[in-house]
C-alpha cells in the first residue's frame, strides 16, 4: 500500500515501543505500518539517507523516522506526520506552524532523557500479535528507504 505511513522506531526505548501501542491503538484501519530502526538492513539503508545531526554515538537516529508521501521526516516533523494519519489527532499537526527549530528542540529534549526517565529494553521485546500483524519485514522497510532515497 503506497500510501501508508511507515514508522521507523527505536524498539528498545520503553517510550517508543508505547507510543507504537498508542498509535497502533488509534489507527483501527492500518494505514500505519512499523520497523525496528535494530534491524542491521534497515539501518544500513538509512546510513547515507539520514542527516548525521540525526545520529547518536552509536549511529543510531536519536529519532523515530517516518516515511511518508515518498519523503522522510524526522524529529518533531515525523511526530506531526504520524498525528495527521491519527483520526482523533490530526489537530496536533497545527503544531506544524511552531517554528521547527523549537519543535526539534522540544523533541531532542525528551530524546535525549528517554531512557533515564521511560528506561531501556535489555532486548527487542517480542511483539504481540497486533504489533506483528503491523510490523514489516526487514526487506519491505529497507524498500521503502530505497525507494525514498535511492541508496
Amino acid at each position: 500500500m503506497e500510501d501508508r505511513l511507515i514508522v521507523l522506531y527505536d524498539a528498545e526505548c520503553v517510550l517508543c515501543s508505547r507510543l507504537v501501542r498508542f498509535i497502533i491503538d488509534r489507527d483501527p484501519d492500518g494505514r500505519i505500518g512499523f520497523a525496528s530502526l535494530s534491524s542491521g538492513e534497515v539501518a544500513e539503508a538509512l546510513e547515507n539517507c539520514i542527516p548525521c545531526e540525526t545520529k547518536t554515538g552509536t549511529g543510531m537516529p536519536d529519532s523515530l523516522i517516518v516515511i511518508d508521501g515518498g519523503r522522510i521526516y524526522t524529529y518533531s516533523s515525523a511526530a506531526l506526520r504520524i498525528a495527521r494519519k491519527l483520526p482523533k489527532w490530526r489537530a496536533a499537526y497545527v503544531f506544524v506552524a511552531v517554528p521547527k527549530s523549537l519543535r526539534d528542540a522540544a523533541y531532542r529534549f525528551v530524546a535525549r532523557n528517554r531512557y533515564r526517565w521511560f528506561g531501556k529494553y535489555d532486548a527487542c521485546p517480542v511483539p504481540d500479535a497486533r504489533l506483528r500483524s503491523r510490523l514489516l519485514q526487514d526487506q519491505e522497510a529497507v524498500g521503502h528507504i530505497v525507494r525514498v532515497c535511492g541508496s
